[in-house]
């Protein structure tokens, strides 16, 4: 079984305007420390990343931050991280993270927690890796997506052999246990290739 030491999180630079949301943040920054998971993520200090982070600090987690020196006004970062890793670039930024995660969750946020969640899966799709992935549907937030998803698959564009894997939690307290049995299930692959593309 791979151990699961990081899970990487994808949430919004901002709170949006569900407050169920920023309290979903800030359960799973306190699960992720008391489970003894690192919490890999965008490195931002504002919106549900920074809700997510100081929560995992505030309960003795471990934080590694990853934000692109860009972004410092505009995401504003994470001093209190235990590592917080500035990199030059948005592609250096999704590499690190992955390459410092043996999971991934994407909480409620905006167009760049859309892409970076469908960059995931379209990796797994292609046979790249098989970390664990968890859509975490609070409030119904990604709803939308999964009848986009059940729509390609009804119009042939997800195809048999080519599906998207990935687990569905309503709630905070369901996604470790899902990664955590999937993982018991999971084949572990070497993921040289995807590292060298990215």
């Amino acid at each position: 079984m791979r151990e699961i030491k990081n899970i990487c999180v994808y949430c919004g630079s901002s709170i949006g305007a569900d407050p169920r949301h920023t309290a979903a943040a800030r359960a799973l920054g306190a699960e992720l420390a008391h489970a003894g998971v690192g919490l890999v993520y965008g490195g931002g200090a504002i919106g549900l990343m920074g809700v997510l982070a100081k929560a995992t600090i505030a309960a003795g987690g471990v934080v590694t931050g990853v934000i692109p020196e860009f972004l410092d006004e505009r995401e504003i970062p994470f001093t209190d991280a235990t590592e917080l890793i500035v990199v030059d670039d948005m592609h250096t930024r999704k590499r690190v993270m992955f390459e410092r995660s043996d999971a991934f969750v994407a909480l409620p946020g905006g167009v760049g927690t859309l892409e970076e969640l469908t960059e995931q899966l379209t990796w797994i799709q292609l046979g790249q890796h098989t970390k664990p992935l968890v859509i975490a549907d609070i409030a119904g937030f990604w709803r939308p997506l999964l009848s986009l998803f059940a729509h390609m698959r009804n119009e042939e564009f997800i195809r048999e052999g080519y599906d998207v894997h990935y687990l569905v939690a309503e709630r905070v307290e369901e996604i470790l246990p899902m990664i955590f049995a999937a993982v018991r299930h999971a084949p572990d692959i070497s993921e040289t290739a995807i590292t060298e593309r990215l």
